[in-house]
């Protein structure tokens, strides 16, 4: 489904060159839900950056179902963008002038693909995650964990190949945050949907199957989540965090 191989950025800062990512290689097959975690500038959001294809790496490949990304122009990049790729925010970037359901059509509408089909498929996903009953309402009349599952709803509306999720509950409060988890964990298992997530949350990351940790630009360590339970699998990625502090 994604193959990232070897993956080099740098950024250049006045004379100064950083460089954030160190040759990253990981693979995702449909169906995962895979975390990335990280202290802050490890590279976590320049690699889902890099994946979705909104800044140039400097060497390495990205594959998305098969297709070398790199290869496409800017007309097929944004094609990619709005059909094969999901997004879900930290901060939502709903619409405010238009109602949940139309947030959640937005992708299609872009795309001039809304049908009949599409229409259906909202009003499923909006069931899906316990929204329906909020569809004609504005984001500001609703919370911020109905927001984010609104978000989600709209992520999967073209029916991509994968979810990018950038630090998705990272404005949310537990309850709701558990609830954002619980819709990924629906769309994985109901649709199987593939989900790459940027996370600090130890919590959200033991929902996943693979958790990727990321130090200095480099994969420092993945961890199988197996046959573990969640709790157990969340105790092994806090161990793994302490450990990489001590180092």
């Amino acid at each position: 489904m994604l193959k990232v191989n070897d993956l080099h950025k740098t950024y250049q800062v006045g004379k100064t060159t950083y460089e954030v990512l160190k040759g990253v290689s990981l693979e995702i097959e449909k169906g995962q839900f895979v975390a990335v975690m990280g202290p802050s500038g490890s590279g976590k959001t320049t690699l889902l950056n890099c994946i979705s294809c909104y800044i140039p790496t400097d060497a390495g490949s990205i594959c998305l179902g098969g297709r070398e990304l790199a290869a496409l122009n800017e007309e097929e990049l944004a094609a990619v963008r709005n059909r094969e790729l999901g997004f879900v925010f930290q901060d939502f970037l709903l619409l405010d002038g238009l109602t949940v359901r139309d947030n959640i059509l937005l992708p299609a509408i872009i795309g001039g693909s809304v049908s009949r089909e599409t229409e259906q498929r909202a009003e499923q996903l909006c069931q899906v995650f316990g929204i329906e009953h909020i569809r004609e309402k504005f984001p500001a009349e609703i919370s911020g964990g109905e927001k984010q599952r609104t978000a989600v709803a709209r992520a999967l509306i073209n029916q991509p190949l994968l979810i990018l999720a950038d630090e998705p509950t990272g404005n949310l409060d537990s309850k709701s945050s558990r609830a954002v988890i619980d819709s990924f964990c629906q769309a994985r298992e109901q649709m199987e949907a593939t989900i790459f997530m940027v996370t600090h949350d130890s919590f959200a990351a033991s929902f996943c199957d693979r958790v990727i940790i990321l130090r200095d630009g480099q994969v420092w360590r993945t961890l199988e989540r197996g046959d573990r339970e969640r709790l157990a699998f969340q105790d092994l990625l806090l161990d793994s965090v302490r450990e990489m502090g001590r180092e």
